[in-house]
């Protein structure tokens, strides 16, 4: 098969699961080709605006396809392609998505209904659709308590439950995360009165902007990232805040370690896996934190540009990453045939 893998190298490190999973697609006996295209190269800005009928510029990985702090490697070749021409698009693009590209990717203009188009992975419209928080309420038997928040009112209630967390509908990473304990708002480790961060809030919170999750105080133990591929769970790690923190994302000081993946969050993984299957989003990563009672629940589903694959299996020794090729693969032979008309 030919594949087109999407991506945007300026914000890349030599820790991007992109280079070791793309190595192994490559060296994977099923695969033809794989052209690999970022959206800081200033040639494909005509494409990243959503015209697929334009050049797409970047390079022919090969097995020794490695990071390279310059760019170099996708700015300074020749080499071309278009999207017509891939069997299988993959989005490695980082968040938040690009509604504008997503949407062009999910319905070609003028698509023809004859045309042949890529099946992309995870579907653009899945992505958007599952990565909002809001999408946390179709599985609300596996959440701590949420609450859909659309008023200063609706805040002040909520939180006279029980401490909560704000989380923005469409961020990511830990960010714009607010924790409400005792009429005290705490955000980015500044604290202010609830009412006065409700009035600078105002806009956002009236706007819809947040869903409210009750804050557990056993997040001390850690946010587990399980990887699931096509339905399969491949690995899990712990990440653990740092001392006197209750973020627990790496970037913010947390510590990443191997971990096992509970009979309780195989049933959940086994309940999610086949409704994002049915958007197309074919790799996700769900986050879970321990509940007063002990309980794993589920805290986040993560649809964009999933990370950590080499990471695992460095740590547990499975071959995760090809597990993930494998995956990708059976998710494919599974459709019987391209789509033939996305218009």
């Amino acid at each position: 098969m030919n594949f087109l893998i999407l991506t945007d190298h300026a914000g890349h490190s030599d820790q991007n699961s992109l280079y070791a999973l793309t190595r192994t697609l490559v060296a994977d006996e099923r695969t033809e080709s794989v052209f690999v295209a970022s959206r800081s190269d200033g040639r494909n800005r005509q494409f990243f605006d959503g015209d697929l009928e334009a050049t797409i510029y970047g390079l022919w990985a090969t097995e020794d396809f490695t990071f390279d702090s310059s760019g170099k490697h996708y700015t300074a070749g020749t080499a071309t392609t278009t999207y017509a021409r891939a069997d299988a698009t993959w989005l490695r693009l980082p968040p938040p998505a690009d509604v504008g590209f997503f949407n062009a990717l999910s319905t070609p203009a003028g698509a023809e209904t004859s045309r042949k188009w890529p099946v992309c992975i995870n579907e653009p419209s899945g992505i958007l659709e599952t990565g909002s928080k809001g999408f946390l309420h179709h599985f609300t038997g596996f959440t701590a308590p949420i609450c859909s928040l659309k008023s200063k009112a609706d805040v002040r209630s909520f939180a006279a439950k029980f401490p909560i967390v704000l989380k923005p509908l469409e961020e990511y990473g830990g960010r714009g995360l607010v924790k409400i304990t005792d009429g005290i708002a705490e955000e980015d480790g500044e604290r202010k009165p609830l009412e006065l961060w409700l009035e600078t809030a105002e806009q956002a919170v009236e706007a819809g902007h947040y869903l409210g999750m009750k804050y557990l105080k056993n997040v001390k133990l850690g946010d587990k990232r399980i990887l699931v591929v096509n339905g399969e769970i491949l690995g899990a790690s712990l990440r653990v805040p740092a001392a006197g923190e209750w973020l627990c994302n790496v970037a913010r000081g947390g510590t990443s370690v191997p971990a096992q993946v509970s009979p309780e969050e195989k049933s959940m993984i086994e309940a999610i896996a086949p409704v994002l299957l049915a958007k197309g989003v074919v790799i996700f990563g769900a986050d879970t934190l321990t509940e007063d009672d002990g309980r794993r629940v589920l805290s986040e589903l993560n649809t964009n540009s999933i990370g950590g694959f080499p990471q695992a299996e460095a740590q547990t020794g499975k071959p995760i990453l090809q597990q993930t090729i494998n995956g990708i693969y059976n998710y494919l032979g599974s459709r019987a045939e391209r789509p033939a008309d996305r218009s």
